[in-house]
């Protein structure tokens, strides 16, 4: 068993001990996962993909004049890479403007980054790329200090919203601590609206987001020695306006035991498994979330029907 194996096997047996029963979000993206999230954002209902890259489109010029703002050249540090979909037309406009950067995509999926060199390398060759496949916090602990270059880090498609708000302060201090005054942080956050508009993005008509979350207890199967019987779960979204977070769970429908790694775990009938939190934020929140962390919003970037926002935050 390697290294992420390894990991994989501690946080899914921790998580199944737990009360509730939990198994973290950031192991969906196996080879599967990666592609059901592909369907994901082409899904009607999936507005946040759409909305992001509208941003992109609308505003790249304007993102360019910020990140290029005092300096000649950039780093572009990219959490959570993905297939890239919205950042290559960023990179395609930066490129052709002639600026001069260096750009490293970090993502925990291994065949995410593969496939994403890939692209870049043949798409747009004059790229300065330099990935790195890797959990967030742990490639953040890794990144170099380098004050010669301006920072500009991207978190983007609401990935911050995956963590609890103690997870959200922390990582955010520890980019700011990792970069230095006047550098930034490009991050996408979803926008507080209709909650139905919001359920139905993580509870779509087609099933996809029910088969990307059981792809977990598939990928547990595959890699984990366990046994988990697929049919024997349902999948569950709920949110709650009051505090902004869209849950997802998978609920046993019947009493049953599960052998993971020849470790037993009990599930009671309708005893669910959280595997996902998708927070959504008010402009409010973000600008006294910034300032808690170490920051000023240089500018929110919003699209036309007010969904998501990308806020530019500059480190003090």
């Amino acid at each position: 068993m390697n290294v992420t194996n390894k990991e994989f096997l501690a946080d899914v047996l921790s998580g199944l001990s737990a009360e509730p029963k939990t198994l973290s979000s950031k192991y969906f993206y196996d080879k599967k996962g990666d592609e059901l999230f592909q369907q994901i954002m082409d899904l009607e209902e999936y507005y946040l993909t759409k909305a992001e890259y509208e941003i992109f489109k609308t505003y790249k010029s304007k993102i360019l004049d910020i990140f290029t703002s005092g300096t000649k050249e950039f780093r572009l540090i990219e959490f959570g890479a993905g297939d890239g979909y919205k950042t290559k037309v960023l990179l395609e406009h930066f490129i052709e403007s002639e600026t001069t950067f260096e750009y490293k995509p970090i993502d925990i999926s291994q065949n995410a980054i593969d496939k994403l060199k890939t692209d870049l390398n043949g798409n747009i060759p004059k790229l300065n790329i330099t990935a790195e496949q890797g959990d967030y916090f742990q490639v953040l602990k890794r990144l170099p200090k380098i004050n010669h270059k301006k920072n500009v880090i991207l978190f983007l498609g609401s990935n911050i919203g995956n963590f609890t708000l103690p997870e959200v302060e922390s990582f955010l201090i520890a980019i700011r601590n990792k970069i230095f005054k006047n550098d930034l942080l490009f991050l996408g956050l979803d926008l507080k609206k209709n909650p139905d508009k919001i359920l139905r993005a993580y509870n779509d008509s087609d099933g996809v987001t029910r088969d990307f979350n059981l792809n977990l207890l598939s990928r547990i199967n595959r890699e984990l020695n366990a046994n988990f019987d697929i049919d024997t779960f349902e999948h569950y979204a709920a949110y709650n306006p009051v505090n902004g977070e869209c849950i997802s769970t998978l609920i046993s429908t019947k009493q049953q035991e599960v052998t993971v790694d020849n470790q037993k775990f009990f599930f009671e009938q309708w005893e669910p498994i959280h595997t996902e939190i998708s927070r959504k934020f008010s402009l409010k929140q973000i600008e006294k979330l910034a300032a808690k962390c170490g920051f000023t919003i240089e500018k929110n970037l919003i699209d036309k029907n007010e969904y998501f926002v990308d806020s530019i935050w500059k480190a003090v």
